[in-house]
């Protein structure tokens, strides 16, 4: 395993992260900790969760992907770096969601009692609150993190203008900043590419993007012409979250796109799997790439993509195949 300082900050993480979002759904508690058992033998100290986990649960599942790590972390807490996120809906009522200062107080407290400790090195917002003003929210996570039940706080799934706006307001207040960003990049998804990774290479904060696979398309193994039958895709198995991401990537035009990458592999010598992560990994803006499964045997390719250096040709051929993702929409 290679390790990163974590933007700005003192702090060390390892190049990639374990994502949890399908730990109590897909995945159930033996082969969630099996899996979170071959991460860490294979050197990974960086996990990643959130209260509304497992993804594609409903309202009354939220929080149990924290329990299941945390039962894991138990005797063995100091050895990793843990990270949560909130902002989503775990409860009945309106105030059981979003970014203002009752939900979020309440919602570190009910993530640290899942997660059976008394921190988490990164408190994250899982997504941007714009019905609750920003300076409330900052305010809660410097509230949060001066009690020290947060080392560092971040964002997710932001866009460029509301990050530099909080960090304006955080360094006009003296409020804890935010150290790093997680959004949604790969092969198939590089808008992030054009205003948020200029933004956070300037700002000097960390970059750790999920979805590196495309929730399990750019493993090359589904078909156009083929319903899924497992993995991320399956809306029997995992309900609205198989519905989002079919509508994300499911179309005619990623599957051309695949076929192009899946020669480039096979010329390559390496799974598309292992070269996708590479390729996210090869962009020196990125600190920790976020890597999930659902079987152990599935993190084999991921793991091993730390240490894979793509040469100039092939990184070129890569950037070149995929160009027109930068764009989004405006593309097709």
């Amino acid at each position: 395993m290679q390790y990163r300082k974590f933007g700005g900050t003192g702090l060390t993480v390892s190049r990639l992260c374990l994502g949890t979002m399908t730990f109590g759904l897909q995945t159930q508690e033996d082969v969630s900790h099996a899996i979170l058992d071959k991460a860490s033998d294979a050197g990974v100290n960086f996990i990643d969760t959130a209260d509304v986990y497992p993804l594609g649960g409903d309202e009354s599942a939220a929080g149990r992907t924290e329990e299941i790590v945390g039962r894991w972390l138990k005797g063995r807490r100091d050895r990793f770096i843990l990270a949560t996120k909130a902002c989503g809906k775990v409860g009945p009522s309106e105030w059981d969601q979003g970014a203002s200062r009752k939900h979020l107080l309440d919602a570190i407290d009910a993530s640290l009692r899942r997660l059976g400790t008394d921190y988490v090195d990164l408190y994250q917002l899982h997504s941007d609150d714009p019905h609750t003003p920003l300076d409330e929210t900052l305010r809660a996570l410097d509230t949060i993190v001066q009690s020290g039940k947060a080392r560092y706080i971040g964002v997710s799934n932001f866009l460029a203008y509301r990050l530099a706006r909080a960090l304006g307001r955080a360094d006009v207040l003296g409020l804890a900043r935010f150290v790093c960003v997680q959004p949604r990049y790969n092969l198939l998804f590089r808008q992030i590419e054009r205003e948020l990774l200029p933004l956070v290479s300037e700002e000097q904060l960390a970059v750790i993007p999920y979805n590196p696979l495309a929730g399990g398309l750019l493993t090359g193994k589904h078909r156009h012409d083929a319903a899924p039958s497992e993995g991320r895709f399956t809306t029997a198995t995992v309900g609205n979250a198989g519905a989002m991401y079919q509508q994300r990537y499911w179309h005619e035009r990623e599957f051309a796109t695949i076929d192009k990458l899946r020669e480039l592999a096979q010329s390559s010598g390496e799974s598309l799997t292992k070269l996708s992560v590479a390729w996210v990994l090869a962009n020196p803006v990125v600190t920790s790439a976020i890597i999930g499964a659902s079987r152990p045997d599935q993190l084999t390719d991921t793991l091993a993509a730390v240490d894979l250096t793509l040469d100039d040709g092939l990184k070129a051929q890569l950037d070149d195949t995929t160009i027109e993702y930068r764009w989004g929409d405006a593309a097709r």
